[in-house]
């Protein structure tokens, strides 16, 4: 099968394409012919060499997947071949083929096509347990979710909406608009606009959740109500913020610190099978979509990282693989 490998850290020019074996199915797995993959900064880390993949993925990048299942271990009960499949894995999304437990598995929803799918399961599945069974959202409550127009970001907005809360998103100047598309009731330009003073108007006591996947901890905190929560989903911005620790304490706020990939497989699992039963149905009668930027072949994968590079992206990045 061909395969996008990293050899080496670097920029994109070190992404090679080369043949591997086929991975094999064990008992409990299914292989899976990949239709599609999507990028996702974790990427663009692990290729710098600061996100390292697990070691089955054999040093090939990549997070999610949807397509098509090829071939069944000898315990598989859940799948047929040629069953249409989507899910997230530790690494290995960028080739023809690869191997999933079969229960981490998800269905690919009736409604959209399977290379659509693979712009659902990394940010969906983050926002939603983020924002629902980590930070506790419900209807009614305020959200504020930064990088609205990200991959997490379009989700986020599409969840909260559907949950019945109120959202406020910050985003860059150009992509507000399609963040309110997408149902945000208030959309801020981050930078350089006073994103804190407009959050404290539109909600004076504060708001009840904060989705983060830049790394204001400082800002996130005073803009939150008494007892409210701030989710950690990623770092773009600077990690050596000034802090003043009086502030958390002054609002009893909590801070959640959350990641994917380096959760045992057994909650993988668990979250899959509960997404599948939740949230899956939520895009058959049309609440929710995957919002796709931009396409491209498999042999243009250095291109589609220096697209993501340059931040111009609204919601994912997709790349057509079979």
């Amino acid at each position: 099968m061909r395969a996008v490998v990293l050899d080496q850290a670097g920029g994109p020019e070190v992404l090679r394409i080369t043949e591997l074996s086929d991975p094999e199915p064990g008992p409990d797995e299914i292989l899976v012919e990949v239709v599609a993959t999507a990028l996702n900064r974790a990427d663009l880390l692990q290729r710098r060499g600061l996100y390292p993949g697990p070691p089955e993925a054999r040093n090939v990048p990549g997070m999610e997947f949807s397509g098509t299942v090829a071939k069944l271990g000898s315990r598989v009960t859940r799948w047929a071949v040629g069953d249409a499949v989507m899910g997230i894995v530790g690494g290995g999304a960028y080739a023809q083929r690869l191997v999933i437990h079969e229960r981490q598995a998800i269905a690919v929803p009736g409604s959209l096509s399977v290379a659509d799918a693979a712009a659902i399961p990394e940010v969906f599945i983050t926002a939603w347990d983020a924002m629902v069974l980590q930070g506790g959202l419900t209807s009614g409550r305020q959200v504020l979710i930064h990088a609205g127009a990200s991959g997490v970001g379009t989700a986020a907005i599409q969840l909260a909406k559907a949950l019945g809360a109120r959202v406020a998103i910050t985003a860059s100047g150009g992509k507000l608009a399609r963040c309110r598309d997408l149902g945000a009731d208030l959309a801020v330009e981050r930078s350089p606009a006073d994103w804190v003073s407009a959050i404290g108007r539109w909600a004076p006591d504060g708001v009840d959740l904060v989705l983060d996947v830049v790394g204001e901890l400082a800002q996130n905190i005073s803009v939150l109500r008494v007892g409210g929560r701030v989710v950690q989903v990623g770092a773009m911005g600077s990690s050596k913020e000034p802090f003043a620790v009086g502030s958390l304490i002054a609002k009893r706020a909590t801070v959640v610190g959350t990641a994917l990939r380096p959760r045992p497989l057994e909650e993988k699992i668990a979250l899959a099978r509960r997404f599948e039963t939740e949230i899956v149905p939520l895009f058959d009668d049309h609440r929710l979509r995957p919002v796709i930027d931009r396409r491209f072949r498999f042999a243009e994968i250095a291109d589609a990282h220096h697209y993501m590079e340059s931040n111009r992206n609204v919601g994912k990045i997709l790349i057509d693989v079979g």
